[in-house]
């Protein structure tokens, strides 16, 4: 039976769409949620997977789609990073309690180290898949960053949509603002996996190792995918991240 999807209205944003279920009673460990990637929402396969375990086990889990995304209101293109991180740190708030661990995939994985640095206190664990931190710095030609300076906006073709790549001025320039990878140090203590598949022509697997150094934690798992490319959601690739996730409390 599908999830019934629940919606919140953010003070001063957009009515977001989320499905939560709680732990079954007596059911230890922390609370999972899932972060999505750019243009992406919680109806992916890795989501839809990581949740039905979720389910099996007992565990708490919320999904969700940040403002402009999937079943969300507001529009795609007036958003910013730091206001898709406020969307994730609003529904925590108001629909979860105790310990957390994010799973971020691409772009979630920023917004993932981003809620995990506003909220020190709550969150226990974090499980990057290809996570891509300040791409809005590396994942640019000098051309395509004056583009979107200079005409608002770029697009691009998208492999895995008929729509276009979207990027417009406004998520760029809070994106650049929001940059971690040039800090000395990433301030997080709690348990750190990454997933990264060598064959991601998105996020270079290298940027893997650079987070890992970056993390203040000395509790910190790098495991790379030889073949993998950067969704990782082929079915051995989904039992990774479900086995990664089941050895964390």
């Amino acid at each position: 039976m599908e999830d019934e999807i629940h919606y919140l209205e953010r003070p001063g944003g957009a009515n977001l769409a989320y499905c939560y279920h709680p732990a079954k009673p007596g059911v230890k460990g922390s609370t999972l949620v899932f972060l999505p990637g750019y243009m992406s929402d919680m109806e992916g396969g890795k989501a839809l997977a990581l949740d039905a375990w979720a389910k099996e086990q007992g565990r708490a889990m919320l999904r969700l789609d940040y403002a402009g995304c999937g079943a969300s209101g507001g529009a795609f293109e007036e958003q910013s990073l730091t206001g898709w991180r406020d969307d994730v740190l609003f529904l925590i708030e108001k629909l979860t309690s105790g310990s957390l661990t994010l799973v971020g995939s691409s772009m979630g994985g920023w917004l993932m180290l981003l809620v995990a640095l506003a909220r020190p206190m709550r969150v226990k664990a974090i499980v990057g898949i290809a996570a891509a931190p300040d791409f809005t710095d590396w994942g640019f030609s000098q051309d395509q960053k004056m583009t979107i300076l200079r005409e608002g906006k770029l697009e691009e073709h998208s492999e895995y949509s008929d729509d276009p790549y979207v990027t417009t001025k406004i998520f760029w320039q809070s994106g650049e603002a929001n940059r971690l990878l040039h800090k000395e140090e990433i301030a997080f203590d709690g348990a750190v996996r990454l997933l990264h598949g060598q064959e991601d022509a998105d996020v270079p697997w290298p940027y893997a190792i650079e987070i890992a150094k970056k993390i203040r934690s000395a509790d910190v798992q790098v495991h790379l995918v030889k073949d993998g490319d950067h969704r990782l959601s082929r079915d051995q690739d989904i039992h990774l991240l479900i086995d990664v996730v089941s050895r964390l409390s």
